[in-house]
Protein backbone atom coordinates (compact mmCIF):
# COMPACT_ATOMS: atom_id res chain seq x y z
CA UNK A 1 0.00 0.00 0.00
CA UNK A 2 2.87 2.38 0.78
CA UNK A 3 4.33 1.75 -2.67
CA UNK A 4 0.99 2.46 -4.33
CA UNK A 5 0.62 5.73 -2.42
CA UNK A 6 4.17 6.72 -3.33
CA UNK A 7 3.45 6.14 -6.99
CA UNK A 8 0.24 8.15 -6.68
CA UNK A 9 1.98 11.12 -5.05
CA UNK A 10 4.74 11.19 -7.64
CA UNK A 11 2.31 11.07 -10.55
CA UNK A 12 0.12 13.77 -9.03
CA UNK A 13 3.06 16.15 -9.33
CA UNK A 14 2.79 15.92 -13.14
CA UNK A 15 -0.13 18.06 -14.24
CA UNK A 16 -1.31 19.39 -17.55
CA UNK A 17 -1.45 23.19 -17.72
CA UNK A 18 -3.25 25.16 -20.40
CA UNK A 19 -0.89 27.42 -22.36
CA UNK A 20 -1.10 31.15 -21.62
CA UNK A 21 -2.83 31.90 -24.92
CA UNK A 22 -5.63 29.56 -23.87
CA UNK A 23 -5.97 30.60 -20.24
CA UNK A 24 -6.17 34.23 -21.30
CA UNK A 25 -9.33 33.58 -23.33
CA UNK A 26 -12.32 35.43 -21.94
CA UNK A 27 -15.57 33.72 -21.12
CA UNK A 28 -17.09 35.37 -24.19
CA UNK A 29 -14.27 34.04 -26.41
CA UNK A 30 -14.79 30.52 -25.08
CA UNK A 31 -18.53 30.69 -25.67
CA UNK A 32 -17.94 31.95 -29.22
CA UNK A 33 -15.73 28.95 -29.96
CA UNK A 34 -18.25 26.55 -28.45
CA UNK A 35 -21.11 28.10 -30.39
CA UNK A 36 -19.13 27.82 -33.61
CA UNK A 37 -18.57 24.10 -33.01
CA UNK A 38 -22.09 23.49 -31.60
CA UNK A 39 -20.70 22.46 -28.22
CA UNK A 40 -22.81 22.54 -25.05
CA UNK A 41 -21.02 22.37 -21.70
CA UNK A 42 -22.08 22.22 -18.08
CA UNK A 43 -20.08 22.07 -14.89
CA UNK A 44 -17.87 24.07 -12.57
CA UNK A 45 -14.72 25.77 -13.89
CA UNK A 46 -14.94 24.21 -17.33
CA UNK A 47 -11.51 24.27 -19.05
CA UNK A 48 -11.42 26.49 -22.16
CA UNK A 49 -11.75 24.86 -25.58
CA UNK A 50 -8.58 24.38 -27.65
CA UNK A 51 -8.75 24.39 -31.44
CA UNK A 52 -5.37 22.88 -32.32
CA UNK A 53 -3.40 19.84 -31.18
CA UNK A 54 -0.13 21.73 -30.68
CA UNK A 55 -1.56 23.76 -27.79
CA UNK A 56 -2.66 20.52 -26.11
CA UNK A 57 1.02 19.70 -25.48
CA UNK A 58 0.98 16.25 -27.04
CA UNK A 59 4.39 14.60 -27.57
CA UNK A 60 6.03 14.97 -30.97
CA UNK A 61 5.37 11.36 -32.10
CA UNK A 62 1.63 11.81 -31.58
CA UNK A 63 1.56 15.12 -33.45
CA UNK A 64 3.50 13.55 -36.33
CA UNK A 65 1.12 10.57 -36.44
CA UNK A 66 -1.93 12.82 -36.46
CA UNK A 67 -0.47 14.73 -39.39
CA UNK A 68 0.28 11.49 -41.26
CA UNK A 69 -3.34 10.44 -40.85
CA UNK A 70 -4.50 13.79 -42.21
CA UNK A 71 -5.95 14.84 -38.86
CA UNK A 72 -4.96 18.50 -38.79
CA UNK A 73 -7.70 19.98 -36.59
CA UNK A 74 -9.62 18.55 -33.62
CA UNK A 75 -13.24 17.60 -34.19
CA UNK A 76 -15.85 19.51 -32.14
CA UNK A 77 -15.94 16.88 -29.40
CA UNK A 78 -12.13 16.89 -29.23
CA UNK A 79 -11.98 20.70 -29.04
CA UNK A 80 -13.67 20.61 -25.64
CA UNK A 81 -13.25 17.03 -24.37
CA UNK A 82 -9.45 16.89 -24.71
CA UNK A 83 -8.82 19.96 -22.51
CA UNK A 84 -11.27 18.63 -19.93
CA UNK A 85 -9.67 15.19 -19.81
CA UNK A 86 -6.11 16.49 -19.90
CA UNK A 87 -6.89 18.72 -16.92
CA UNK A 88 -7.80 15.63 -14.89
CA UNK A 89 -11.56 16.23 -14.58
CA UNK A 90 -14.27 13.60 -14.59
CA UNK A 91 -16.31 13.99 -17.76
CA UNK A 92 -19.54 12.89 -19.38
CA UNK A 93 -19.34 13.08 -23.15
CA UNK A 94 -22.45 12.96 -25.31
CA UNK A 95 -21.39 12.43 -28.91
CA UNK A 96 -22.46 10.36 -31.87
CA UNK A 97 -20.54 7.59 -33.58
CA UNK A 98 -17.85 8.95 -35.88
CA UNK A 99 -17.43 12.19 -33.93
CA UNK A 100 -13.81 11.48 -32.98
CA UNK A 101 -14.51 10.57 -29.37
CA UNK A 102 -12.10 7.60 -29.42
CA UNK A 103 -9.08 9.86 -29.88
CA UNK A 104 -10.51 12.18 -27.23
CA UNK A 105 -9.94 9.56 -24.53
CA UNK A 106 -7.09 7.56 -26.08
CA UNK A 107 -4.56 10.37 -26.56
CA UNK A 108 -4.64 11.62 -22.92
CA UNK A 109 -4.29 8.02 -21.73
CA UNK A 110 -1.13 7.52 -23.82
CA UNK A 111 0.22 10.87 -22.65
CA UNK A 112 -0.37 9.84 -19.03
CA UNK A 113 1.43 6.52 -19.60
CA UNK A 114 4.47 8.28 -21.09
CA UNK A 115 4.64 10.67 -18.15
CA UNK A 116 4.38 7.77 -15.71
CA UNK A 117 7.27 5.92 -17.34
CA UNK A 118 9.50 9.00 -17.16
CA UNK A 119 8.92 9.39 -13.43
CA UNK A 120 8.42 5.87 -12.07
CA UNK A 121 8.53 3.08 -14.68
CA UNK A 122 6.25 0.09 -14.35
CA UNK A 123 7.98 -3.14 -13.31
CA UNK A 124 6.92 -6.76 -12.91
CA UNK A 125 3.19 -7.29 -13.01
CA UNK A 126 2.23 -3.66 -12.47
CA UNK A 127 -0.57 -2.03 -14.39
CA UNK A 128 -2.75 -1.08 -16.00
CA UNK A 129 -2.63 2.67 -15.59
CA UNK A 130 -5.53 3.28 -17.98
CA UNK A 131 -8.58 1.09 -18.61
CA UNK A 132 -11.19 1.36 -21.36
CA UNK A 133 -14.36 -0.72 -21.00
CA UNK A 134 -16.90 -1.06 -23.81
CA UNK A 135 -19.87 -3.34 -24.55
CA UNK A 136 -18.74 -5.43 -27.52
CA UNK A 137 -15.67 -7.28 -28.80
CA UNK A 138 -15.84 -5.44 -32.11
CA UNK A 139 -15.80 -2.02 -30.48
CA UNK A 140 -13.02 -3.10 -28.10
CA UNK A 141 -10.91 -4.30 -31.04
CA UNK A 142 -11.48 -1.02 -32.87
CA UNK A 143 -10.39 1.04 -29.86
CA UNK A 144 -7.41 -1.22 -29.23
CA UNK A 145 -6.27 -0.75 -32.83
CA UNK A 146 -6.36 3.03 -32.35
CA UNK A 147 -4.36 2.71 -29.11
CA UNK A 148 -1.77 0.46 -30.76
CA UNK A 149 -1.45 2.77 -33.76
CA UNK A 150 -0.48 5.72 -31.59
CA UNK A 151 1.56 3.69 -29.11
CA UNK A 152 3.54 2.21 -32.00
CA UNK A 153 4.49 5.66 -33.24
CA UNK A 154 6.14 6.48 -29.89
CA UNK A 155 8.23 3.29 -30.11
CA UNK A 156 9.90 4.65 -33.23
CA UNK A 157 11.48 7.42 -31.15
CA UNK A 158 14.38 6.28 -28.96
CA UNK A 159 13.79 9.07 -26.46
CA UNK A 160 10.34 7.77 -25.55
CA UNK A 161 9.60 4.88 -23.17
CA UNK A 162 7.93 1.69 -24.34
CA UNK A 163 4.19 1.72 -23.69
CA UNK A 164 2.41 -1.63 -23.64
CA UNK A 165 -1.29 -2.18 -24.30
CA UNK A 166 -3.53 -5.24 -24.11
CA UNK A 167 -6.85 -6.32 -25.59
CA UNK A 168 -8.93 -8.11 -22.95
CA UNK A 169 -11.93 -9.76 -24.62
CA UNK A 170 -13.53 -13.16 -24.81
CA UNK A 171 -12.68 -15.40 -27.73
CA UNK A 172 -8.96 -14.59 -27.37
CA UNK A 173 -6.51 -17.00 -25.74
CA UNK A 174 -6.15 -15.83 -22.14
CA UNK A 175 -2.57 -17.17 -21.98
CA UNK A 176 -1.44 -14.51 -24.44
CA UNK A 177 -3.07 -11.85 -22.28
CA UNK A 178 -1.34 -13.20 -19.16
CA UNK A 179 2.04 -13.03 -20.90
CA UNK A 180 1.53 -9.32 -21.50
CA UNK A 181 0.50 -8.78 -17.88
CA UNK A 182 3.70 -10.46 -16.65
CA UNK A 183 5.76 -7.74 -18.33
CA UNK A 184 3.49 -5.00 -16.93
CA UNK A 185 0.91 -3.19 -19.02
CA UNK A 186 -0.04 0.48 -19.23
CA UNK A 187 -3.33 0.40 -21.15
CA UNK A 188 -6.05 -2.25 -21.24
CA UNK A 189 -9.09 -2.21 -23.54
CA UNK A 190 -11.70 -4.69 -22.34
CA UNK A 191 -15.23 -5.98 -22.45
CA UNK A 192 -17.00 -6.41 -19.08
CA UNK A 193 -17.23 -10.23 -19.15
CA UNK A 194 -13.57 -11.12 -19.69
CA UNK A 195 -12.39 -8.27 -17.47
CA UNK A 196 -14.60 -9.40 -14.56
CA UNK A 197 -13.32 -12.93 -14.99
CA UNK A 198 -9.66 -11.88 -14.81
CA UNK A 199 -10.23 -9.60 -11.82
CA UNK A 200 -12.21 -12.22 -9.88
CA UNK A 201 -9.40 -14.78 -10.44
CA UNK A 202 -6.75 -12.25 -9.35
CA UNK A 203 -5.06 -12.50 -12.74
CA UNK A 204 -5.10 -8.72 -12.95
CA UNK A 205 -5.66 -5.92 -10.47
CA UNK A 206 -6.47 -2.22 -10.64
CA UNK A 207 -4.26 -1.08 -7.77
CA UNK A 208 -2.38 1.36 -10.01
CA UNK A 209 -5.21 2.20 -12.39
CA UNK A 210 -6.17 5.86 -12.27
CA UNK A 211 -7.85 6.46 -15.63
CA UNK A 212 -11.16 4.75 -16.41
CA UNK A 213 -13.12 5.16 -19.64
CA UNK A 214 -16.61 3.73 -20.04
CA UNK A 215 -17.48 3.93 -23.73
CA UNK A 216 -21.00 3.41 -25.09
CA UNK A 217 -22.24 3.34 -21.50
CA UNK A 218 -25.89 3.33 -22.48
CA UNK A 219 -25.28 0.24 -24.60
CA UNK A 220 -23.56 -1.50 -21.67
CA UNK A 221 -26.55 -0.78 -19.44
CA UNK A 222 -28.93 -2.07 -22.12
CA UNK A 223 -26.96 -5.34 -22.24
CA UNK A 224 -27.19 -5.77 -18.46
CA UNK A 225 -23.60 -4.91 -17.55
CA UNK A 226 -24.47 -2.37 -14.84
CA UNK A 227 -23.61 -4.76 -11.98
CA UNK A 228 -20.35 -5.75 -13.69
CA UNK A 229 -19.42 -2.10 -14.07
CA UNK A 230 -20.12 -1.27 -10.43
CA UNK A 231 -18.13 -4.31 -9.30
CA UNK A 232 -15.30 -3.12 -11.52
CA UNK A 233 -15.29 0.32 -9.90
CA UNK A 234 -15.11 -1.32 -6.46
CA UNK A 235 -11.75 -2.79 -7.52
CA UNK A 236 -10.11 0.65 -7.64
CA UNK A 237 -8.03 1.38 -4.56
CA UNK A 238 -6.84 4.92 -5.19
CA UNK A 239 -7.69 8.07 -7.02
CA UNK A 240 -9.20 7.68 -10.46
CA UNK A 241 -10.38 9.92 -13.26
CA UNK A 242 -13.57 8.65 -14.86
CA UNK A 243 -14.61 9.41 -18.43
CA UNK A 244 -18.09 8.33 -19.48
CA UNK A 245 -19.21 8.48 -23.11
CA UNK A 246 -22.83 7.93 -24.03
CA UNK A 247 -24.91 9.09 -26.99
CA UNK A 248 -27.96 9.41 -24.77
CA UNK A 249 -28.65 9.97 -21.10
CA UNK A 250 -31.42 7.62 -19.90
CA UNK A 251 -32.26 7.25 -16.21
CA UNK A 252 -29.85 4.36 -15.63
CA UNK A 253 -26.95 6.46 -16.87
CA UNK A 254 -28.01 9.44 -14.76
CA UNK A 255 -28.17 7.27 -11.63
CA UNK A 256 -24.82 5.69 -12.41
CA UNK A 257 -23.13 9.04 -13.03
CA UNK A 258 -24.59 10.47 -9.80
CA UNK A 259 -22.99 7.72 -7.75
CA UNK A 260 -19.64 7.25 -9.52
CA UNK A 261 -18.50 10.60 -10.97
CA UNK A 262 -17.42 13.66 -9.04
CA UNK A 263 -18.36 17.14 -10.25
CA UNK A 264 -18.12 16.07 -13.88
CA UNK A 265 -17.89 18.39 -16.82
CA UNK A 266 -20.57 17.51 -19.34
CA UNK A 267 -19.70 17.96 -23.00
CA UNK A 268 -22.51 17.58 -25.52
CA UNK A 269 -21.89 17.99 -29.22
CA UNK A 270 -25.32 16.73 -30.26
CA UNK A 271 -26.33 13.39 -31.65
CA UNK A 272 -28.46 13.58 -34.79
CA UNK A 273 -26.39 14.89 -37.69
CA UNK A 274 -27.82 17.86 -39.53
CA UNK A 275 -25.95 16.74 -42.64
CA UNK A 276 -27.95 13.52 -42.92
CA UNK A 277 -31.15 13.65 -44.97
CA UNK A 278 -33.71 11.82 -42.85
CA UNK A 279 -36.67 10.34 -44.72
CA UNK A 280 -39.49 8.57 -42.89
CA UNK A 281 -41.92 6.36 -44.83
CA UNK A 282 -45.17 4.95 -43.49
CA UNK A 283 -45.60 1.46 -44.96
CA UNK A 284 -47.67 -1.63 -44.33
CA UNK A 285 -45.79 -4.54 -42.79
CA UNK A 286 -46.29 -6.73 -45.88
CA UNK A 287 -44.93 -3.98 -48.16
CA UNK A 288 -41.58 -3.58 -46.42
CA UNK A 289 -39.59 -5.87 -48.70
CA UNK A 290 -40.64 -4.18 -51.96
CA UNK A 291 -40.06 -0.79 -50.33
CA UNK A 292 -36.60 -1.93 -49.32
CA UNK A 293 -35.69 -2.76 -52.91
CA UNK A 294 -37.03 0.61 -54.03
CA UNK A 295 -35.04 2.32 -51.29
CA UNK A 296 -31.82 0.75 -52.47
CA UNK A 297 -32.25 2.62 -55.75
CA UNK A 298 -31.97 6.01 -54.04
CA UNK A 299 -28.18 5.97 -53.76
CA UNK A 300 -25.17 4.02 -54.97
CA UNK A 301 -23.57 1.58 -52.49
CA UNK A 302 -22.44 1.07 -49.80
CA UNK A 303 -25.73 0.77 -47.90
CA UNK A 304 -26.48 -0.36 -44.34
CA UNK A 305 -29.82 -2.01 -43.56
CA UNK A 306 -30.80 -2.33 -39.90
CA UNK A 307 -33.38 -4.68 -38.41
CA UNK A 308 -34.34 -5.34 -34.82
CA UNK A 309 -34.18 -9.15 -34.77
CA UNK A 310 -31.64 -11.72 -35.91
CA UNK A 311 -34.36 -13.72 -37.66
CA UNK A 312 -35.42 -10.69 -39.71
CA UNK A 313 -31.79 -9.98 -40.64
CA UNK A 314 -31.53 -13.48 -42.08
CA UNK A 315 -34.84 -13.07 -43.96
CA UNK A 316 -33.80 -9.72 -45.43
CA UNK A 317 -30.41 -11.11 -46.43
CA UNK A 318 -31.97 -14.10 -48.23
CA UNK A 319 -34.51 -11.85 -49.94
CA UNK A 320 -31.86 -9.47 -51.26
CA UNK A 321 -29.69 -12.34 -52.49
CA UNK A 322 -32.72 -13.78 -54.33
CA UNK A 323 -33.18 -10.42 -56.04
CA UNK A 324 -29.59 -10.32 -57.21
CA UNK A 325 -28.33 -7.80 -54.63
CA UNK A 326 -24.74 -8.27 -53.43
CA UNK A 327 -25.42 -8.42 -49.69
CA UNK A 328 -23.93 -9.83 -46.50
CA UNK A 329 -25.36 -10.00 -42.99
CA UNK A 330 -24.13 -9.63 -39.42
CA UNK A 331 -25.81 -10.27 -36.06
CA UNK A 332 -24.97 -11.55 -32.60
CA UNK A 333 -25.96 -15.11 -33.44
CA UNK A 334 -23.13 -15.49 -35.93
CA UNK A 335 -19.62 -16.55 -34.95
CA UNK A 336 -16.86 -14.00 -34.54
CA UNK A 337 -14.96 -15.16 -37.65
CA UNK A 338 -18.11 -15.08 -39.77
CA UNK A 339 -18.91 -11.57 -38.62
CA UNK A 340 -15.39 -10.33 -39.22
CA UNK A 341 -15.37 -11.83 -42.72
CA UNK A 342 -18.68 -10.17 -43.62
CA UNK A 343 -17.46 -6.83 -42.29
CA UNK A 344 -14.13 -7.05 -44.14
CA UNK A 345 -15.61 -7.84 -47.56
CA UNK A 346 -18.22 -5.11 -47.12
CA UNK A 347 -15.53 -2.59 -46.21
CA UNK A 348 -13.45 -3.72 -49.19
CA UNK A 349 -16.35 -2.88 -51.51
CA UNK A 350 -16.90 -6.48 -52.57
CA UNK A 351 -20.49 -6.35 -51.30
CA UNK A 352 -22.93 -3.48 -51.73
CA UNK A 353 -25.27 -3.98 -48.77
CA UNK A 354 -24.72 -4.99 -45.15
CA UNK A 355 -27.80 -6.16 -43.24
CA UNK A 356 -27.35 -6.07 -39.48
CA UNK A 357 -28.83 -5.80 -36.03
CA UNK A 358 -27.85 -3.02 -33.62
CA UNK A 359 -24.41 -4.61 -33.05
CA UNK A 360 -23.15 -2.75 -36.13
CA UNK A 361 -24.69 0.60 -35.26
CA UNK A 362 -22.15 1.09 -32.45
CA UNK A 363 -19.28 -1.29 -32.99
CA UNK A 364 -17.87 -0.57 -36.45
CA UNK A 365 -16.73 2.36 -38.51
CA UNK A 366 -17.56 2.41 -42.21
CA UNK A 367 -16.29 5.14 -44.52
CA UNK A 368 -18.50 6.72 -47.15
CA UNK A 369 -21.81 5.08 -46.25
CA UNK A 370 -24.30 6.56 -48.72
CA UNK A 371 -27.53 5.25 -47.27
CA UNK A 372 -28.82 3.82 -44.00
CA UNK A 373 -32.18 2.03 -44.10
CA UNK A 374 -34.04 1.29 -40.88
CA UNK A 375 -36.15 -1.70 -41.90
CA UNK A 376 -37.59 -1.47 -38.38
CA UNK A 377 -37.94 1.70 -36.35
CA UNK A 378 -36.43 0.96 -32.91
CA UNK A 379 -38.52 1.69 -29.83
CA UNK A 380 -35.72 3.71 -28.22
CA UNK A 381 -34.95 6.96 -30.02
CA UNK A 382 -31.28 6.73 -29.01
CA UNK A 383 -30.94 3.61 -31.16
CA UNK A 384 -32.35 5.51 -34.11
CA UNK A 385 -29.82 8.29 -33.53
CA UNK A 386 -26.95 5.81 -33.43
CA UNK A 387 -28.05 4.19 -36.67
CA UNK A 388 -28.39 7.34 -38.73
CA UNK A 389 -25.03 8.42 -37.37
CA UNK A 390 -23.44 5.77 -39.58
CA UNK A 391 -24.20 7.88 -42.66
CA UNK A 392 -21.39 9.79 -44.26
CA UNK A 393 -21.54 13.48 -45.09
CA UNK A 394 -24.81 14.35 -46.84
CA UNK A 395 -25.94 10.72 -46.70
CA UNK A 396 -29.54 9.56 -46.61
CA UNK A 397 -31.31 7.73 -43.78
CA UNK A 398 -34.61 6.06 -44.68
CA UNK A 399 -36.82 4.71 -41.90
CA UNK A 400 -39.91 2.52 -42.28
CA UNK A 401 -42.63 3.04 -39.69
CA UNK A 402 -45.83 1.03 -39.32
CA UNK A 403 -48.93 1.21 -37.18
CA UNK A 404 -47.17 -1.09 -34.71
CA UNK A 405 -45.00 1.79 -33.48
CA UNK A 406 -45.95 3.31 -30.15
CA UNK A 407 -47.05 6.94 -30.09
CA UNK A 408 -44.21 7.77 -27.72
CA UNK A 409 -41.64 6.49 -30.19
CA UNK A 410 -43.25 8.41 -33.05
CA UNK A 411 -43.35 11.62 -31.02
CA UNK A 412 -39.67 11.25 -30.19
CA UNK A 413 -38.92 10.66 -33.87
CA UNK A 414 -40.87 13.78 -34.78
CA UNK A 415 -38.84 15.83 -32.30
CA UNK A 416 -35.59 14.59 -33.81
CA UNK A 417 -36.74 15.49 -37.32
CA UNK A 418 -37.87 18.96 -36.28
CA UNK A 419 -34.67 19.71 -34.41
CA UNK A 420 -32.54 18.55 -37.35
CA UNK A 421 -34.66 20.70 -39.71
CA UNK A 422 -35.90 17.68 -41.64
CA UNK A 423 -39.18 17.16 -43.47
CA UNK A 424 -41.84 15.77 -41.15
CA UNK A 425 -44.19 13.33 -42.91
CA UNK A 426 -47.95 13.87 -42.50
CA UNK A 427 -48.36 10.78 -40.33
CA UNK A 428 -46.02 12.35 -37.77
CA UNK A 429 -47.16 15.94 -38.28
CA UNK A 430 -50.64 14.95 -37.14
CA UNK A 431 -49.29 13.79 -33.78
CA UNK A 432 -49.16 16.40 -31.04
CA UNK A 433 -48.99 16.80 -27.31
CA UNK A 434 -47.69 19.43 -24.94
CA UNK A 435 -44.10 18.23 -25.37
CA UNK A 436 -43.70 19.13 -29.03
CA UNK A 437 -41.84 22.06 -30.55
CA UNK A 438 -44.08 25.06 -31.29
CA UNK A 439 -41.84 26.99 -33.67
CA UNK A 440 -39.55 25.68 -36.34
CA UNK A 441 -37.77 28.90 -37.25
CA UNK A 442 -36.46 29.68 -33.77
CA UNK A 443 -34.48 26.88 -32.10
CA UNK A 444 -35.19 28.34 -28.66
CA UNK A 445 -38.98 28.28 -28.93
CA UNK A 446 -40.24 25.11 -27.28
CA UNK A 447 -43.21 24.30 -25.12
CA UNK A 448 -41.73 21.61 -22.91
CA UNK A 449 -38.88 19.15 -23.40
CA UNK A 450 -40.20 15.65 -24.06
CA UNK A 451 -37.54 14.16 -21.79
CA UNK A 452 -37.40 16.33 -18.68
CA UNK A 453 -40.25 18.82 -18.89
CA UNK A 454 -38.00 21.90 -18.95
CA UNK A 455 -38.14 24.85 -21.31
CA UNK A 456 -35.63 26.15 -23.90
CA UNK A 457 -34.44 22.82 -25.26
CA UNK A 458 -35.80 19.66 -26.84
CA UNK A 459 -35.36 15.93 -26.51
CA UNK A 460 -31.98 15.59 -28.25
CA UNK A 461 -30.43 18.45 -26.25
CA UNK A 462 -31.92 17.60 -22.90
CA UNK A 463 -29.04 17.82 -20.45
CA UNK A 464 -30.57 20.16 -17.88
CA UNK A 465 -32.22 17.73 -15.48
CA UNK A 466 -29.45 15.19 -15.86
CA UNK A 467 -26.80 17.83 -15.25
CA UNK A 468 -28.56 19.19 -12.19
CA UNK A 469 -28.85 15.68 -10.77
CA UNK A 470 -25.23 14.88 -11.54
CA UNK A 471 -24.01 18.07 -9.89
CA UNK A 472 -26.09 17.31 -6.82
CA UNK A 473 -24.68 13.79 -6.87
CA UNK A 474 -21.16 15.21 -7.07
CA UNK A 475 -21.66 17.07 -3.83
CA UNK A 476 -23.34 14.13 -2.14
CA UNK A 477 -20.51 11.79 -3.00
CA UNK A 478 -17.69 14.26 -2.57
CA UNK A 479 -16.80 12.92 0.85
CA UNK A 480 -16.71 9.36 -0.42
CA UNK A 481 -14.65 10.49 -3.38
CA UNK A 482 -11.93 12.09 -1.29
CA UNK A 483 -11.97 9.26 1.24
CA UNK A 484 -11.10 6.99 -1.64
CA UNK A 485 -8.17 9.21 -2.56
CA UNK A 486 -6.60 9.68 0.85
Amino acid sequence: MEYINERLLVTQSIQYNDPLAITSLSHKDCETIRKKHRILVEGEDVPPPICNFEDMQFPEPILVKLAEKGIVQPTPVQVQALPVILSGRDMIGMASTGSGKTLAFVLPMIMMAIQEEYVMPFVGREGPLGLVVCPSRELAKKIYDVVEEFVECTREYNDYPVIRSMLCIGGVDMRAQLEILKRSVHIVVATPGRLSDMLSRNLMNLDNCRYLVLDETDRMMDLGFEDNTRELIDCFRDRRQTILFSATMPKKIRDFARSELVKPVIVNVGTASLNVIQEVEYVKQEEKFPCLLKGLEKTPPPVLVFSESQADVDKIHKYLISKGVEAVSVHGGKGNEERQHAISIFKAGKKDVLVATAVVSKSFDFPNIQHVINFDMPEQIEKYVYRIGRCGEAGIATTFITRRQSETTLLDLKQVLVEAKQKVPPVLAELSDETEVVAFGNANQFKVCANCGELSHCIQNCPKLERQNIQVGGYIYEGQFWDRRL
